[in-house]
């Protein structure tokens, strides 16, 4: 007799090959553009003053300077970012559920969401400064009314998404609504969460120092603001690799966590 086969020891041929070659090749194309950015800097620092385009020595240096003076205002710009993430995400998902299973409140919800999608980052930042007179205060609104919408429609769209056999299914078996959540729309949206997360990541960098080259006088954001009204541009290009090694980092850190509770979805490519 033969012995039955689980649906969970079932792999597709070549998914991990896959995978690893892609991770090689991405690791490598990155590894050449920096290189090729760092020569490009070289050449560009010989033909022009160092108030243009310093040599990658002269950033590397002030670099190291940067973060051994200044590292308080990175571990509170990094703070700042993932306490703003994390909110903008668990309120965004509280938005997207609602909308996705109530539809008295969805048009509602869904307007004011489209709204504030309306409402150019500027305009926020300003009127924060207006309604918030604690720094904190003000980068965390700024960033969750601009993230939130990213969540929220993405949760909204990936519970839309949902295959109608299979709500059929787990509804003939009369569950609650709170099973409902658990065991359909919870794991399903799931991946529309890392994906949201790793379209917003870059974007939310950004806004939290914009946030706080205009709202505070603490961070990232400000410290840049202090090197270019100095005209050091050696340690504003030294914040700006920061910034780009960070989003680096994040976007790796998001990728392995999703390969962990995605790690039942084959890895598939296109041919």
């Amino acid at each position: 007799m033969n012995k039955p086969v689980s649906i969970d020891s079932i792999e597709p041929s070549g998914a991990g090959f896959r995978s690893d070659r892609s991770l090689r090749h991405e690791t490598f194309a990155t590894v050449v553009v920096v290189i090729a950015l760092i020569a490009a800097m070289e050449v560009a620092s010989r033909y022009v003053p160092d108030y243009i385009m310093p040599s990658p020595l002269k950033v590397l240096e002030a670099a190291r300077k940067l973060f051994f003076q200044d590292y308080t205002h990175v571990f509170v710009t990094i703070l700042r970012l993932i306490a703003a993430v994390a909110f903008s995400m668990l309120l965004g998902i509280v938005f997207g559920v609602v909308m996705g299973m109530l539809p008295a409140v969805r048009p509602y919800l869904r307007a004011l969401v489209i709204i504030d999608t309306g409402v150019p980052a500027l305009s926020w930042m300003l009127i924060a400064i207006f309604w918030f007179k604690d720094p904190e205060m003000r980068i965390v609104f700024i960033l969750v009314v601009i993230l939130l919408p990213f969540y929220a429609l993405n949760v909204y769209e990936g519970i839309r998404a949902l295959p109608k056999d299979l709500l059929d299914m787990v509804e003939s078996f009369r569950p609650t609504r709170w099973q409902v959540m658990r065991y359909l729309v919870g794991p399903h949206i799931v991946q529309y969460i890392f994906l949201t997360t790793k379209s917003v990541i870059g974007y939310a960098i950004r806004m939290t120092i914009f946030a706080e080259l205009i709202a505070s006088a603490i961070g990232v954001g400000s410290r840049m603001g202090l090197a270019h009204s100095n005209f050091q541009i050696d340690q504003l290009l030294a914040w700006t690799f920061f910034l780009i090694a960070l989003s680096l980092s994040l976007q790796a850190a998001i990728n392995t966590v999703e390969k962990h509770f995605m790690r039942w979805r084959p890895e598939l490519e296109v041919r």
